[in-house]
């Protein structure tokens, strides 16, 4: 499998920012190739990177006022080998976060899927949420977690996953949120799948059902979003002039809904 994904942005920065991006393929990935530029004022930025959990890459640097234009691109062989289980990952992931009300939704997920897990489990949850939610964007607020995502019954990629995650995290399966490059995803964008501890793994569940789970390339990994979202800034305003995400595969799979996927 050859996977080559990459993401050109714009910014306006209205005063000198701290920035953290987060759109460079995760750690342990096969790369073949890989770029990433960033450039203000007519010269390239030096930015550093740092290793967060999972192998998440941030690129950190402090930008002058002004536009910004990133781009990134990468090529993946292969796919990589599953990573160790860490035993307090098994912990944290089952802890209700900012955007994973799990304490709040616990009766609503043991009243629907009492008595059921392992991969009927993740079967009965995606097919909950896909069938409640429908997919429109630009109705949710960034603020917006999975109770308020229930309540409205529609939202985008992170919606469903942090729905997803909450029901999950409510039966007490470890669950987290990851950010992902997604071949055959329309419309085009960086998605937003959970993955679920079961049968001795992390497995993935996307309700969406919008792209083969099979050609996912991992870039982040956290609680919710708060962890995963692929800009922070802090100090002043930063506005997104456009994106542009490109995702493909030299093959696209079926996506076999018999199987559990890992995220690899």
């Amino acid at each position: 499998m050859k996977r080559s994904v990459s993401a050109h942005l714009e910014l306006e920065l209205h005063d000198s920012a701290d920035l953290i991006f987060s759109i460079a393929v995760a750690q342990g990935a096969n790369l073949e190739s890989e770029t990433f530029s960033i450039n203000s004022g007519g010269g390239e930025l030096e930015v550093r990177e740092l290793i967060g959990r999972h192998g998440t890459r941030l690129h950190r640097l402090t930008g002058p006022a002004g536009k910004m234009t990133i781009d990134y691109s990468a090529v993946a062989i292969g796919q990589a080998d599953s990573a160790p289980v860490d035993e307090l990952d098994l912990i944290e992931y089952r802890r209700p976060s900012r955007y994973c009300e799990s304490d709040t939704l616990f009766s609503t997920a043991r009243a629907e899927f009492a008595g059921v897990s392992g991969k009927a489990l993740l079967d009965a949850v995606t097919s909950w949420v896909g069938s409640h939610l429908s997919y429109v964007p630009g109705v949710s607020l960034h603020t917006d977690g999975a109770v308020a995502t229930m309540l409205a019954r529609e939202g985008v990629c992170r919606d469903y996953a942090h729905l997803v995650v909450a029901l999950l995290r409510g039966l007490d399966v470890p669950a987290r949120l990851a950010s992902v490059y997604a071949p055959g995803l329309t419309p085009m964008d960086f998605h937003a799948v959970a993955e679920a501890y079961v049968e001795d793994a992390w497995h993935v569940v996307d309700a969406t059902g919008l792209a083969p789970r099979q050609s996912l390339l991992r870039i982040a990994t956290g609680q919710d979003a708060s962890e995963t979202a692929f800009l922070s800034q802090h100090w002043a305003r930063v506005d997104l002039l456009s994106m542009q995400v490109i995702a493909v595969v030299d093959e696209l799979p079926r996506d076999d809904v018999s199987r559990l996927v890992e995220l690899r």
